[in-house]
């Protein structure tokens, strides 16, 4: 029997737990988007309620970006993050074969599957980096003005790339889940039935 039919797919407990906390945190804060708009007030609630859901995400971010440094092997960002030729040429046949009707089969963190969770890591890097700077310098009670305005304003943008990038990791999950492959399952440290 083979590593991958038994299951080991070199996603380690500390992945799945980051990743299971990045995904809860991302969501609850991009659900709370909108109380933030209360930071012009006095009263700003909902500003630092989504301001420290942010902070959690920021922090799982920072553990993931540490574990891509020191982690295990396999969860190492030179071991797989798409920017050498070879694994660009991996995504590009992923590509080719979807437009194919054809999921890719590979490792975790190869082909298309590396490039989708880069561009999540860049995303959260994006929105945590906008959002740490928005709730240490914005002015609680005040309309934000000038830089502070511009990232805000770039900030909000998360209001698309969040569901675009959910959009496309939940419609790859789901594709899998609809051709037998259940990887959700280990992602939340269930048994691959």
């Amino acid at each position: 029997m083979s590593e991958r039919e038994r299951g080991d797919d070199r996603l380690d407990g500390g992945t799945r737990f980051l990743h299971l906390g990045l995904a809860c945190l991302g969501l609850l804060a991009w659900g709370t988007g909108w109380l933030a708009d209360d930071y012009k007030e006095l009263h700003h609630g909902g500003f630092t309620i989504h301001g420290w859901i942010g902070i959690g995400t920021a922090v799982f971010l920072g553990l993931r970006l540490l574990y891509g440094i020191v982690g295990p092997r396999p969860a190492r960002f030179w071991n797989w993050v798409p920017v050498r030729p070879g694994r660009v040429r991996l995504a590009l046949e992923d590509l080719r074969g979807l437009l194919r009707l054809q999921l890719p089969d590979r490792e975790p963190r190869q082909g298309l599957a590396a490039v989708v969770e880069s561009l999540g890591l860049i995303i959260f890097l994006f929105l945590s980096g906008t959002g740490i700077a928005l709730y240490l310098y914005l002015e609680p009670g005040l309309k934000a003005r000038g830089t502070m305005h511009f990232i805000k304003e770039l900030h909000e943008a998360g209001g698309v790339l969040l569901p675009f990038f959910i959009g496309v990791h939940a419609g790859a999950v789901l594709l899998h889940a609809l051709a037998g492959k259940h990887l959700w399952r280990r992602m939340l440290f269930l048994r691959e039935q």
